[in-house]
């Protein structure tokens, strides 16, 4: 027959467990073992100041599509589009800044001229696989203003400098004609610009004899 323990003896051997547990939570953990990582793992993409173009030259057109004008030279992809988006209620002006940007970014895009500032809630845009710059807003919206009348005007995106805007009709006009939903008619091409001719040579003096 097993005789049972004394009482003092199950404390004995209570107390010699709690006192194995405080060691074993006492004694440090053992140290994670560094992992590697590549540049490559971590890079993100950070956006890379480029200066502002030279705009002595460009113009406004009407897009390929009919759905739009474009500011840029002749035969080069565009700098900044107008479009109209008449499938929405109201119809949107649709404002473009073909620039690098990648998903997630925003930024404000201030337009200044004709007697106001305006400024833009830019996104990044995934587009007919192009990133772009997008502001959308409302057609009627009174910041579209800025780009009613013939004055110079100038938008500047945060990174990509500024563009200096010549006066034009085309802008105004393309406005007007997406608050109509498509009914106004639509801006005519401006003339490209011609180069100014080089001065004929001067004939020099014969010298004196």
């Amino acid at each position: 027959m097993t005789r049972p323990l004394p009482r003092f003896a199950l404390a004995l051997v209570a107390l010699a467990a709690v006192a194995a547990c405080q060691q074993e939570a006492s004694e440090p953990l053992p140290a994670p073992e560094p992992s590697r990582l590549s540049l490559d793992d971590v890079r993100v993409h950070e956006g890379t100041a480029t200066p502002s173009p030279d705009t002595s030259q460009a113009r406004w057109r009407v897009a390929a599509d009919g759905q739009g004008i474009d500011f840029g030279n002749a035969g080069a992809p565009p700098w900044l589009s107008l479009e109209c988006a008449l499938d929405a209620r109201p119809a949107e002006l649709v404002i473009v800044r073909h620039a690098e940007t990648y998903p997630g970014q925003s930024a404000l895009f201030p337009f200044v001229g004709n007697g106001m500032r305006s400024r833009f809630f830019a996104d990044a845009v995934l587009h007919d696989g192009e990133w772009r710059w997008e502001a959308r807003l409302p057609a009627e919206d009174p910041q579209t203003e800025v780009f009613e009348g013939t004055r110079d005007f100038t938008a500047t995106l945060p990174g990509h400098g500024m563009l200096e805007i010549r006066g034009s009709r085309m802008p105004g006009e393309f406005v007007e004609w997406c608050r109509s939903g498509g009914q106004a008619r639509l801006p005519t091409p401006e003339p490209s610009p011609t180069a100014e001719p080089s001065p004929a040579p001067t004939a020099s003096a014969a010298p004196a004899r």
